[in-house]
């Protein structure tokens, strides 16, 4: 099997790929990287209709298969629900790509209950139950692993946004230690690490006007290609952009008070 996860020899079937989150911003965009490697594509998200277009578009751009499944994984049956799929198709993720993941701003305290739960469910509880259910097949192949979509919000609290910052610390911790403990069985386990992004995160999330936002973002083609390229490379940890990380690697030398301080500023 080569980098680009193509059979060498007759008989090898061509690497598969799941990636949740993939009707739009960064999810559809490494939905194109791995398209560009001619694996065969498992596209999920909510919305059907989407992930139909963008299944039609790599289809006739790059020639590969591409199955789409649509799963609500803020829904306590949608993880069972997207693997059972998978079997009932015989397919077996080489690679999975964790993208979904949501944020919602404001006062923790005046949150809707169903907003954080679902904040748990996608970011943190589904990212992990299809992990564990599908690293094991990747580990008994010695090839494949698992891309976690993080943020560069995991490298320090997030005042107005605690919850989000709070689950991307779990994601970032989390990939790393899976990558220690796969890293002599084939299997590479990568955080992608981006910093604000033009998608429609920051719409969904009330973060449109926050002074975080206004100081610049990375468009989705880019911050995917990194993290794509840094996944082949079998690198733990990706962030792209200067800025974004001198931001994250300077804030351990700074008080964590100003810290939190400098956070909350650029949140409100």
């Amino acid at each position: 099997m080569d980098r680009n996860g193509l059979g060498t020899h007759a008989g090898q079937r061509r690497e598969q790929v799941l990636i949740t989150g993939a009707s739009a911003g960064i999810g559809m965009e490494l939905a194109r990287c791995f398209a560009a490697d001619r694996s065969t594509l498992i596209l999920s998200a909510r919305r059907e209709a989407e992930l139909q277009l963008l299944a039609a578009e790599l289809r006739t751009k790059y020639e590969v298969e591409v199955h789409v499944l649509p799963a609500d994984l803020a829904d306590p049956s949608g993880v069972a629900a997207l693997l059972s799929a998978l079997t009932e198709l015989g397919l077996s993720p080489d690679v999975l790509v964790n993208n979904a993941g949501f944020g919602a701003r404001g006062h923790f305290a005046e949150l809707a209950a169903g907003r954080i739960e679902g904040m748990l469910a996608v970011n943190v509880t589904a990212v992990t139950r299809l992990a564990h259910a599908l690293l094991p097949s990747m580990r008994a192949r010695r090839r494949g692993g698992i891309l976690n979509v993080a943020s560069t919000a995991a490298f320090q609290p997030g005042p107005y946004m605690a919850v989000y910052y709070a689950t991307k610390a779990y994601v970032l911790s989390w990939s790393e230690a899976l990558f220690e403990e796969c890293r002599d069985e084939g299997v590479t386990v990568s955080a992608l690490c981006p910093g604000p992004t033009h998608t429609e995160f920051s719409s969904v999330a009330g973060t449109d006007d926050t002074r975080l936002l206004k100081l610049g973002s990375m468009d989705a083609v880019t911050v995917a290609r990194v993290g794509h390229a840094a996944f082949r490379a079998g690198k733990p940890l990706s962030i792209p952009g200067f800025n974004n990380r001198l931001g994250a690697f300077s804030v351990r030398f700074f008080p964590r008070a100003l810290v939190r301080k400098l956070v909350t500023k650029l949140q409100k």
